[in-house]
């Protein structure tokens, strides 16, 4: 049996899913094993206890977060501003649409399911 938060899944094009296990080079392994991850998805589970500390984008598709303890408000920066969605009960989800940079501030250690189109991911300290 696994763990969403030892074992990440991996969903292929043709929307076959594969279990891999989490490991200290994992998001470089997944650019080489999937030429650069184009066209895949990837469902993972995070535990945090401080607020992140980047804010991040992805280019290909919306994202799916969902709160399986704690709370977190996720803030999402669009041409009209910075817009605050609190998450504070197991089940809660945000739908971050693609190319909209996100952050989380971390209100109660949390742990939270991602469903995250990776490919063209980027990180950076504050959104341009």
């Amino acid at each position: 049996m696994a763990s969403i938060f030892d074992q990440f899944v991996v969903q292929k094009p043709n929307l076959l899913m594969e279990q891999l296990a989490v490991t200290p080079d994992f998001y470089e392994q997944l650019e080489k094993k999937y030429a650069g991850f184009a066209d895949h998805t990837l469902v993972s589970a995070h535990q945090f206890t401080d607020n992140w500390p980047t804010w991040e984008i992805h280019p290909k598709g919306d994202e799916m977060v969902v709160l399986l303890s704690g709370s977190a408000t996720f803030q999402l920066k669009s041409e009209s501003g910075v817009e605050s969605v609190l998450l504070d009960r197991p089940g809660m989800f945000v739908l971050v649409p693609k190319n909209t940079w996100h952050t989380a501030l971390i209100e109660e250690a949390a742990s939270m399911l991602f469903i995250t189109p990776g490919e063209g991911t980027l990180n950076a300290a504050s959104p341009p």
